[in-house]
């Protein structure tokens, strides 16, 4: 589970929405395939928002379901493709389940999103450089700095339900970062779920498998084939740090897929395992976050 990347190059077409109003008809019917009970479509409200952070203004977008008084939160970290159609996809999605979804920019510190061109290409070596930079100053400390912010501006907003726990989940590079948001607010943070998440045991003093202790979180850890063949021991790691810090966790290598499956605009989008995860993940929610 280290650093890896998809077959992905992004769409030539990569906008950001500033406000609109959608009726998410596709959820149940996108759902339909794992047999998991859905609840209707409900229509869903959208705004671009920004958010002050101790490094700046993070451009992000705040999904929410109309209808309801007030839902639990959830904190969406993007892969290394950053915030665009794809990301924001996921957070229609959630909303459309009834949370409130909060999808960042991550990379606001260097740019504005959409962060990479079009056509951006990990395997092209000075495209990999590129984000590779972009990369490498989101440490711990960074990304706890911002994740303290999100959550702070998701518990000011009158849709969301500061009653209930929150929940995160991140993709990529974002896997890392939903487990030190779950260590950075342990009392406020429920549940938190990685998808082929990068990084997550390393030798280094901020291995994210090393601040599970300090969470209060249930997870799930979703695992890309090719990046269990890559490094077997992370899942060993895992588990036996899960075991010991006594938080719950499901974890599963999702079987044929390769890093990035969950993404839509993916080349190696898997629809069939993606679904899986999506069930896994709004289980999990929907135990926690009540």
């Amino acid at each position: 589970m280290g650093q890896s990347h998809d077959d992905h190059q992004l769409p030539s077409k990569d906008a950001l929405l500033s406000r609109r109003d959608f009726a998410i008809t596709s959820v149940a019917a996108g759902l339909a395939v794992t047999g998991i009970a859905q609840a209707a479509p409900v229509k869903v409200s959208e705004r671009s928002v920004e958010i002050k952070t101790g490094d700046g203004s993070c451009d992000a977008v705040f999904f929410f379901p109309q209808g309801k008084q007030a839902s639990a939160a959830v904190l969406v970290w993007p892969d290394a493709y950053g915030l665009r159609p794809a990301m924001l996809d996921i957070g229609r999605r959630l909303a459309g389940q009834g949370y409130a979804a909060l999808v960042v920019n991550q990379f606001y510190r260097a740019r504005r999103a959409p962060v990479l061109r079009p056509g951006f290409d990990f395997a092209i070596a000075e495209d990999r450089a590129e984000v590779m930079a972009l990369m490498a100053v989101l440490d711990q400390p960074t990304t706890q700095r911002d994740a303290t912010a999100f959550l702070a501006f998701l518990d000011a907003q009158p849709e969301v339900d500061r009653n209930k726990k929150v929940g995160t989940v991140g993709f990529c590079m974002g896997g890392k970062m939903t487990i030190w948001t779950a260590a950075v607010a342990p009392e406020r943070v429920g549940a938190a779920a990685s998808f082929h998440g990068g990084g997550l045991v390393t030798d280094k003093a901020d291995s994210p498998h090393k601040v599970i202790s300090a969470t209060r979180a249930a997870y799930h850890i979703g695992i890309a084939a090719d990046d269990d063949e890559k490094e077997p021991q992370a899942k060993t790691v895992l588990r036996e740090t899960f075991a010991a810090t006594g938080r719950p966790v499901t974890m599963e290598v999702y079987p044929g897929t390769k890093h990035g499956w969950m993404m839509g605009d993916s080349k190696i989008h898997d629809l069939a395992q993606a679904e899986r995860g999506w069930t896994a993940m709004l289980a999990l929610y929907a135990q926690t976050l009540a």
